[in-house]
């Protein structure tokens, strides 16, 4: 069993123990969908897949933050929000903007990308790197800014 797995499967019997349900609820959410997912593919997911699940999640939770508020149901944003407060303390730390953009020269330079037609090149190296730690439409916009000049 992956070391997140493991966390999560700790964190959800102490937060049984502690009667927190709003993070048990959370917690229950991410261990069905990695379990959905290894039901999917019938295996068993390391620590990266793991973390591209929760990425996922955090993802949509985001989407689902922006609709709510457009939409004036604060309520339901606020429960979203505090979802990806959860999710997000299983994920590692964020990049810092020149992390990121030492991150994405590199995988230009590594694959040899000159032109937009290379960019899935780049973001096959960049992929693993960032998983989790950024989100890959901010890293996806960035890595066509500079392929585009």
């Amino acid at each position: 069993m992956s070391d997140l797995k493991q966390r999560l499967s700790a964190d959800m019997k102490q937060a049984m123990r502690d009667k927190d349900k709003p993070r048990l609820g959370v917690v229950r959410l991410a261990l069905a969908a990695i379990k959905q997912r290894e039901v999917d593919e019938r295996t068993e997911l390391d620590d990266a897949q793991v973390l591209a699940v929760l990425d996922k999640m955090v993802k949509q939770r985001r989407d689902a933050v922006r609709q709510y508020e457009e939409a004036g149901r604060q309520d339901l944003a606020d429960q979203e929000a505090y979802e990806i407060s959860v999710l997000q303390t299983y994920l590692p730390e964020a990049l810092s903007e020149t992390e990121l953009d030492a991150l994405i020269d590199e995988a230009i330079a590594a694959s040899g990308a000159s032109s937009m037609k290379e960019m899935g090149k780049a973001m096959g190296i960049l992929k693993p790197k960032v998983q989790g730690r950024a989100d890959m439409g901010a890293v996806s916009a960035k890595l066509k800014a500079r392929l585009g000049t």
